[in-house]
């Protein structure tokens, strides 16, 4: 069940890429660009390729209220210090790049039973 989720007050921005516009070989748009469409502004943070891939293939949605929640989270990290934080939620856990509030790669929460995170410097439970 797709959710509209309607924009506020901090943007939602994806990475650019060379080129004008993004699309697939067959002419529909990529999926970054439905993507950013779809989420307007509403967090002000940056989706990698690779994370928004993640987000699509393993049906990850987030919530207005949800973004909202990592963007405060990624504030906080960011007041201690912290390069590379891991943002829990309840749906997903995203580990972000503070500085340029980029979102690195994303896994659905229940798979962090089976692994370790490495490369982050500070964990936030939201």
């Amino acid at each position: 069940m797709a959710m509209k989720i309607t924009p506020y007050q901090r943007p939602f921005t994806l990475p650019e890429t060379t080129g004008a516009t993004r699309s697939q070989a067959n002419g529909a748009p990529a999926f970054g660009d439905l993507l950013a469409a779809e989420l307007g502004t509403t967090a002000n943070l940056t989706v990698s390729k690779h994370a928004a891939q993640r987000l699509h293939s393993r049906g990850i949605q987030l919530s207005p209220e949800t973004l909202t929640k990592i963007g405060d989270a990624v504030d906080k990290a960011a007041a201690k210090g912290s390069r590379e934080t891991l943002v829990l939620t309840d749906e997903a856990a995203l580990v972000v790049a503070v500085k340029d509030r980029t979102v690195v790669t994303v896994f659905e929460r229940d798979h962090l039973k089976e692994g370790i995170v490495t490369s982050i410097d500070s964990a936030v439970i939201v």
